[in-house]
């Protein structure tokens, strides 16, 4: 029983909330995930180094937290194969940049 709690928590996203951003989301560990308005639907724009400063976000299995439908997430494979998680089919990556939980240094970076 123990080891299927842990499975749903490590694949948890929740909404956030932070006075001057408003609602965003969150993995299991309370990290930001963002998505680019560039992004097309189901293919993701961010290569090479940008995958450096944006890590992609994947979870075969979303467990969904209060207020998010599960039906919004899905998943993309990459032009190189890998898979990617999404969230109305918007391509989710976390930043280089946060380091603990509730940074949100992503947000609005260049307005993308």
């Amino acid at each position: 029983m123990a080891s299927t709690s842990v499975l749903t928590n490590h694949h948890a996203v929740e909404i956030g909330n932070k006075d001057g951003i408003g609602d965003y989301l969150k993995d299991a560990k309370g990290m930001e995930l963002y998505w680019f308005k560039k992004d097309g639907r189901g293919k993701s724009i961010c290569d090479g180094g940008c995958l450096e400063k944006w890590p992609i976000y994947y979870r075969e299995t979303i467990v969904v937290n209060g207020g998010i439908d599960s039906k919004d997430f899905g998943v993309i494979t990459r032009d190189v194969g890998q898979k990617q998680a999404t969230f109305c089919v918007y391509s989710l990556y976390y930043i280089f940049k946060d380091k603990v939980a509730g940074n949100i240094a992503g947000q609005k970076i260049k307005d993308v």
